[in-house]
């Protein structure tokens, strides 16, 4: 097997035979370089595996080398050497797509770990593409955002949702926070007869009630202080269309008697205003609420309810359909892909594993937003575990009724705690060996000692 070649370039002799000692040590083969002309040369005429760059080198410096080399770098990790870790050349590195840095006077362990793990991240990447090649295509459409899911739970969803395009009767949509109750509403509109016409979106709790009201039906000049002209509500711009009105459950109870109106009628009249104005609209209505318990105590219409009730999708949470995980996974970083135009942008075996172990209890929505930032964390690159957001890589452990371990605690400090014993474990069970510890946590050697320091661990 051909051992990986690794091009070591920085101006300082002693620095560049310290390090090429190092890594033939180690069995990898070794290139020099003393400016970053050569390395350019280099990189266009051999089969560099790996760069380690100092960032300040004469003729062309390390950050000249990523700007002018990035066609030749595009499948080549670059591992930046600073001087200074947190300085503005090393964060612009970063940006230019450098794997990784780690800062002068280095740490030869970190050094090993550091290429080690770029290494591995090039060799998983190449075996992802090696398999899309295979395939002839990728099994992931990169599309807009839309329903996804094959378990049964959410083909029933996609059923009830093609019976109900080809009427015009309201939808209730029920489901937690993040479990995509907008796309369901859209899925309707999109399929019906209506979808040449307008859709609309009120979200009844982002609004006060009083400006709910106009936003809805309207006002007349002079309807109160600031009505300085006439103003379409929603009902009239969704003329033909649908409007989605959602988080219902937040709706004010006066505010439901008028809607009910518009919902059994077509008609209304708008706020300050005595003509009456018909409007033809479908209502698609969605809510994280109780409804029903909320009917008992008075805090929503009875009759509202059946008017909006006439067909019910309920939306299972995340964390009881996880066989859809790695496809809802896999077409969220396929768009994040394209929206970057990030080619290499993948999931590792190991990051798809941590995804499907998480409770979700913000559901898709949060799925999204980790991957979004890890996307980001990898620099539309391979997405490894360590680059998953801490809230999703390591719930609370569980040592008591839940009232008891959260009472007076905000949940950052709960987290810390928790992050603080899960290290402090990893370091005992190593005999405080950071490099053994920084592999089985998942993170670099350089985080773990950032880590330590943070939580001011000791070793015995």
């Amino acid at each position: 097997m051909t051992k990986p070649i690794i091009l070591v370039a920085d101006d300082d002799a002693t620095i560049r035979g310290n390090l090429a000692l190092l890594l033939s040590t180690e069995g990898f083969q070794v290139r020099e370089a003393e400016n970053g002309r050569q390395v350019a040369e280099m990189l266009s005429h051999s089969g560099i595996n790996l760069v380690l760059l100092d960032l300040k080198m004469p003729e062309l410096d390390g950050l000249g080398v990523l700007r002018e080399c990035q066609d030749d770098l595009e499948e080549t990790p670059v591992i930046v050497i600073t001087a200074f870790g947190g300085s503005r050349e090393a964060i612009e590195a970063m940006k230019l797509g450098a794997f990784d840095y780690i800062t002068k006077p280095f740490d030869l362990d970190e050094v090993l770990f550091t290429v080690r793990r770029a290494l591995t991240q090039q060799a998983l990447v190449a075996q992802v593409r090696s398999l899309e090649i295979e395939r002839g295509e990728s099994d992931v459409e990169i599309a807009e955002e839309e329903l996804v899911g094959r378990t049964p739970a959410m083909l029933e969803v996609f059923k009830t949702i093609g019976r109900v395009t080809a009427t015009h009767e309201a939808v209730l949509i029920v489901g937690e926070s993040g479990t995509g109750k907008e796309l369901v509403a859209n899925a309707i509109h999109a399929n019906s007869d209506r979808a040449a016409n307008r859709f609309l979106k009120v979200n009844c709790a982002a609004i006060s009630p009083t400006l709910l009201e106009s936003e809805l039906f309207g006002h007349e000049r002079g309807a109160f202080t600031g009505a300085v002209v006439q103003r379409v509500g929603r009902f009239e711009q969704a003329h033909g269309g649908t409007l989605f009105l959602d988080e219902i459950g937040d709706m004010d109870v006066d505010l439901q008697a008028k809607l009910l109106r518009v919902v059994q009628t077509g008609r209304f009249e708008r706020v300050g205003g005595n003509e009456t104005v018909a409007t033809d609209v479908r209502i698609i209505s969605a809510t994280n609420r109780d409804l029903p318990a909320m009917i008992a105590e008075g805090k929503f219409r009875e009759d509202l309810w059946y008017r909006l009730n006439v067909v019910t999708i309920q939306l299972p949470p995340l964390r009881e359909r996880r066989p859809d995980i790695p496809l809802i996974a896999q077409r969220v970083v396929a768009r994040l892909a394209e929206k970057y135009h990030w080619p290499h942008l993948a999931l590792s075996a190991e990051a798809m594993e941590f995804l499907r172990q998480q409770p979700w209890q913000g559901n898709v929505r949060e799925l999204q937003n980790v991957l979004a930032r890890a996307a980001a964390l990898s620099r539309g690159r391979l997405i490894l575990p360590d680059q998953l957001a801490p809230t999703a890589r390591q719930p609370v452990a569980s040592s008591g009724p839940p009232t008891e371990r959260v009472r007076g605690l905000q949940l950052k400090e709960i987290l810390a705690d928790t992050e603080r014993r899960v290290i402090a474990q990893a370091l005992e069970q190593t005999n405080w060996n950071r490099t053994k510890a920084a592999s089985q946590l998942g993170i670099s050697r350089r985080q773990l000692f950032d880590k330590i320091r943070q939580y001011d661990l000791h070793a015995p």
